[in-house]
């Protein structure tokens, strides 16, 4: 469903010093940096995947999804989606694919959604048999019939997102850029995008990049994620293979009845890294093939009124990631015209 094959994105900017000489300057001469955003990158993904696409902030992230969603150019690459070249922007490009970027809003202001919903009916050609149909299913599925005929300007934060998905999938797209679609929600409406999502996924078969800081949404969503880095995919393979790889500890949360003194937390570390102890709650992170033994152990020799097992936090694995990749060394060439 989507190809990248040395996919690359170069950016000319214009540089100039502070001052109204160095203005008068800049329109004899211009001097200019180019910036490659994206370098050379391939990736496939099959129709139906769900693939998380995670990199630190001016990664290279959104730049790609604007690619693969047409909006910008790339400079160097091979490049399709659905079947068509995005930079064409043909009609029948657009109407198998949607874009929803957390920071951005399609719904207009001052408008109730109902009335941006029949915009898009328009804008994508939509028979109104089929758009009450979708439209129903939507409002069934996001639960929006009591706000969509409200303006938009009144709804909350996590109302107003739920239209924007249901603005975005009324032509029903066969491919879904979801750039940053939780940022922002609080944790319980944050759960009911992520399950919108995979709803969708399973009921549609659509083919879903997700792009989030928040990494409950790529453990919940995707299988599979693609790290990339200074413009650079520096991983792309199954996640819990890269948790397994990185994290080769499970983090265990003890809740004990009493207090524990410094000689009762030294006894503690023989058992795991001690993480985090705050109160009676004690977090320890221990090799995966001991944690039975040790969990036996433990309930032995101490007073643990609860116990709770679980993967490091996948911050904590992008972060070993991150680490563990040599930076790339910035790669622009100053010139000037």
């Amino acid at each position: 469903m989507i190809h990248v094959k040395g996919l690359s994105k170069v950016y000319q900017i214009h540089k100039k010093e502070a001052g109204l000489l160095a203005s008068l300057k800049a329109f004899a001469k211009r001097h200019y940096e180019y910036i490659e955003a994206v370098k050379s990158i391939s990736f496939d993904i099959a129709q139906g995947e769900i693939v998380g696409f995670l990199g630190s902030n001016g990664a290279g992230k959104t730049t790609t999804l604007k690619m693969l969603a047409g909006l910008l150019y790339p400079s160097t690459g091979e490049l399709e989606v659905a079947g068509f070249q995005p930079q064409k922007r043909q009609k029948a490009f657009l109407k198998s694919i949607t874009l929803v970027m957390g920071q951005k809003q399609q719904l207009s202001w001052d408008l109730a959604a109902v009335d941006s919903f029949l915009v898009n009916q328009a804008i994508y050609e939509i028979p109104d048999k089929l758009y009450q149909e979708r439209l129903a299913e939507l409002v069934e599925m996001l639960a929006i019939g009591k706000v969509m005929k409200q303006q938009v300007r009144k709804m909350s934060l996590g109302e107003r997102m739920k239209c924007e998905l249901a603005a975005a999938l009324l032509h029903q797209p066969k491919v879904l850029f979801l750039d940053e679609p939780t940022i922002g929600l609080d944790v319980n409406m944050q759960e009911v995008v992520r399950h919108f999502v995979q709803n969708y996924n399973e009921r549609y078969g659509a083919t879903i990049m997700l792009t989030s800081h928040y990494m409950a949404d790529v453990t919940a969503l995707a299988k599979r994620i693609i790290v990339i880095e200074q413009g650079n995919i520096i991983f792309d393979g199954n996640l819990a293979k890269l948790i397994e790889e990185k994290a080769p500890q499970k983090r265990l949360k003890l809740q004990v009845e009493h207090p524990l003194d410094e000689q009762a937390l030294q006894h503690l570390a023989h058992y795991g890294k001690v993480i985090e102890q705050q109160g009676l709650e004690v977090q320890l992170d221990i090799p995966r093939d001991k944690v039975a033994g040790m969990v036996a152990k433990l309930l032995q020799n101490f007073a643990i009124a609860d116990i709770a097992i679980s993967d490091i936090p996948l911050e904590a694995v992008m972060g070993q990631l991150f680490k563990d990749t040599l930076p790339a060394k910035d790669e622009h060439v100053s010139a000037s015209n």
